[in-house]
């Protein structure tokens, strides 16, 4: 499934990049996660407690940084195991436009899902993928805008 969107920002492109590169607002922006932690330069692990229609599931999994272009862009690449309940991974193209005093963020993610999630169906799971993605970019934008 592929999600597309955009935030607008109230803050300068440096300061959206700053927050986009901290573990702590990170973890703060992600819904359900419980514990993100830098193992090298360019990956985290993280535990997320996701729950859609009856399944609710704790996602154990990595996430990677690739195509560091600072403070312009990136690919934030993650998969994760959620035992009975599947399987998911996704990657999001980042970028950031700078208009003013404001930053566009713009963001292209590619998620897919198996095991039971993949079973709910198609929509729904696009649905609430497109909810989680627009949530963890509005988280950003307020955290970034100091709001």
């Amino acid at each position: 499934m592929d999600i597309t969107g955009e935030e607008r920002i109230a803050a300068p492109r440096d300061a959206v990049w700053k927050a986009l590169n901290d573990p702590d607002v990170l973890k703060a922006c992600i819904p359900g996660c419980e514990r993100l932690e830098w193992i090298s330069d360019r990956e985290l692990e993280a535990t997320v407690v996701v729950k859609l229609s009856l399944i609710k599931a704790r996602f154990s999994g990595r996430i990677e940084l690739s195509n560091l272009n600072p403070p312009h862009s990136y690919t934030i690449t993650a998969e994760g195991k959620g035992g009975i309940a599947g399987f998911a991974k996704g990657a999001a193209d980042v970028t950031l436009i700078e208009d003013g005093n404001e930053t566009v963020l713009v963001y292209k993610v590619h998620a897919d899902v198996s095991g039971r999630i993949a079973q709910i169906g198609g929509r729904l799971v696009w649905s609430w993928a497109t909810k989680l993605a627009a949530r963890f970019f509005e988280n950003l934008g307020q955290i970034a805008a100091g709001t």
